[in-house]
């Protein structure tokens, strides 16, 4: 799903990268792993190298770590792969916000570390298996992915929260995204944020985070409000008004610090000072 909030594109190089050089890539470091790591082989041969399709692979590896009792690790996987394959674009999601966290994680070296262990992907990815079942009618098993979601992952995404691609959820814990929440493509987001209501509203009662925006960790955007294209929220920020494109917010209640050149793409820089400026 790419979510489109009416604004100018945002440069990224993953948009152009193909779903098999990535699948090609990600197969060549598995079997890289083999030898350097043999206690793991056969978890990696399972994994990717028996799998015939990123697809298969990740609904193989989102199936051992979110399938339990009431929901066995094989049904869990059929339930994956069925996702995915109805949606033409899925895979191109995953390879969006496979290569979101390489370009932006100076840790990532490899696609093979974020797909096997970053918890940040394996809830976003699993986040997309609710939503289409939220709209497929099946509230109940959406509900039990999103349960298992906090479970394992420490993070909470409603199924209704509608998400683009190439979005980078980095550590993921704490992360609450809730349900009528519209989150762009190209966006970054740490550990402790919170898109929440503000109050007991009911109907559209979330944020929208327009393309290319930084959500620095434990910052809270609180209420139906809009976070503008290419902003920074600060670590910590208590947002509970627009912000507009291209400034930086930091505080609580948050306030413009400074205003960032057009250009800049704090998302993909991963810059989280306030830089300078006379605000509004």
């Amino acid at each position: 799903m790419t979510v489109t909030l009416a604004q100018p594109p945002l440069r990224a190089t993953s948009r152009s990268t193909a779903e098999a050089e990535v699948w090609a890539e990600l197969r060549a470091e598995a079997e890289a792993a083999l030898i350097e790591e043999p206690l793991y082989a056969g978890i990696i041969q399972a994994t990717i190298l028996d799998q015939r399709s990123l697809a298969q692979a990740l609904a193989y590896r989102l199936a051992h770590r979110l399938g339990d009792g009431d929901l066995a690790r094989l049904s869990m996987r059929d339930l994956c792969l069925s996702a995915f394959e109805a949606d033409p674009q899925a895979g191109a999601h995953a390879v969006r916000d496979l290569v979101a966290i390489r370009e932006r994680d100076p840790t990532c070296r490899r696609y093979l570390d974020p797909f096997l262990f970053y918890k940040g992907l394996a809830a976003l990815e699993a986040y997309r298996v609710g939503h289409w079942l939220w709209h497929q009618g099946r509230a109940t098993l959406a509900l039990h992915v999103q349960s298992r979601i906090s479970e394992v992952f420490g993070c909470d995404i409603h199924p209704a929260a509608r998400i683009g691609s190439g979005v980078f959820i980095d550590h993921a814990t704490g992360v609450v995204i809730g349900e009528t929440t519209v989150i762009a493509d190209d966006v970054s987001i740490l550990q402790s944020v919170t898109l929440g209501g503000n109050g007991k509203e009911s109907g559209d009662r979330h944020p929208k985070i327009e393309r290319g925006v930084l959500l620095s960790v434990g910052a809270k955007v609180l209420g139906n409000i809009r976070v503008g294209a290419g902003a920074k929220v600060a670590a910590a920020a208590v947002v509970l008004q627009d912000v507009p494109p291209h400034t930086t917010v930091a505080g609580v209640p948050a306030r413009v610090v400074s205003r960032l050149p057009v250009g800049e793409e704090p998302a993909l820089s991963m810059d989280q000072s306030f830089g300078y400026g006379d605000g509004i």
